[in-house]
């Protein structure tokens, strides 16, 4: 009799794919929706020099709600939607590097640890000149802004809106940086989010598989999965924090050297530097990661072959 306590992974093969890209789009929309604001918050108090602008996550969320309204934690949010591509990309990536991997080796870490490190190659190659772009429009505060480029704003200061917003920022990044402009930042990235997905993967299955020992034989694995979700986010963001501050700094304020970049900061913030954000990202990255683990797992159900449907324990 087999034992509930193990949890099958369900692989790409298992799956109806017309229903996994559809219910799967669907899916990610709804949560940027719901995350976008504490990643405007996140880069905002990476940015900033020390405490100069937000003492922390909640004072950014109450003056930005308060000089900008909501739309305010919404800015550059059109624009960001475009990464709806590279996140079909990143999970077709990982699917099917986990099926090519599983023919020279059957552990679960090596497969995740290979395939998650793939997919964020794929994905974010796609997703910095998006980046680049959504970065400088969350920067835009009420009559200022505190990157580089700065919106054309009317007679009356108001910005243009949407996608005229977005015209004004590429058209300033091109004359400052031309096409590479667009990729500034992308060792960066790189060296942040292959480290983060080859982290999040091994430790999602490792966190699942410690609490599936731990919970009743009966208990539904989602719930498993719904816990180990944001441990695994919150122990690569602590991991790669540093990393991913250089990143931001890179991208917004246009420096060139990620080393040097890594050593201003150091100077001017200490350690502690390296830690900015960081409460902003694992809040943003709890609800988010339970729900993307729930709706995933949920989706790649739901999308199973239909021969294969009571084959899962759920």
């Amino acid at each position: 009799m087999e034992d509930k306590r193990n949890i099958p992974i369900i692989e790409w093969e298992h799956l109806d794919k017309k229903k996994f890209y559809v219910f799967g789009l669907a899916m990610t929309m709804m949560i940027r929706i719901s995350v976008y604001p504490f990643a405007l918050i996140r880069t905002r108090l990476q940015i900033q020099k020390g405490k100069s602008l937000y003492q922390g996550t909640f004072d950014a969320f109450v003056k930005i709600l308060r000089t900008d309204g909501v739309l305010g934690l919404y800015r550059g949010f059109l624009v960001n939607t475009l990464t709806l591509v590279s996140g079909q990309c990143y999970v077709t990536t990982y699917e099917l590097t986990r099926r090519f991997v599983s023919k020279y080796s059957q552990s679960n870490t090596v497969k995740s640890l290979v395939a998650g490190s793939s997919a964020s190659l794929v994905a974010q190659s796609i997703t910095v000149p998006i980046d680049v772009v959504s970065q400088h429009l969350m920067m835009q505060r009420k009559g200022e802004t505190m990157g580089r480029f700065q919106v054309f704003r009317g007679t009356e200061g108001r910005g243009v809106v949407a996608f005229g917003q977005t015209k004004y920022i590429i058209q300033q990044i091109l004359q400052a940086d031309g096409i590479r402009g667009f990729y500034r930042g992308y060792v960066a990235s790189l060296l942040t989010y292959i480290p983060n997905s080859a982290l999040w993967w091994p430790f999602y299955h490792f966190y699942a598989e410690q609490l599936s020992h731990i919970c009743p034989k009966d208990c539904p694995h989602i719930i498993f999965q719904a816990i180990s979700g944001p441990l695994a986010a919150a122990t690569a963001s602590v991991i790669t924090n540093p990393m991913d501050i250089v990143r931001a700094r890179v991208q917004v304020e246009g420096k060139n050297s990620i080393i040097l970049t890594f050593k201003q900061l150091l100077a001017e913030e200490g350690p502690w530097g390296f830690m900015k954000g960081l409460s902003a990202r694992i809040i943003a990255a709890t609800p988010s990661t339970m729900v993307i683990v729930i709706g995933y797992e949920s989706l790649k159900k739901i999308s199973l072959r239909p021969e294969l449907v009571d084959s899962r324990h759920w």
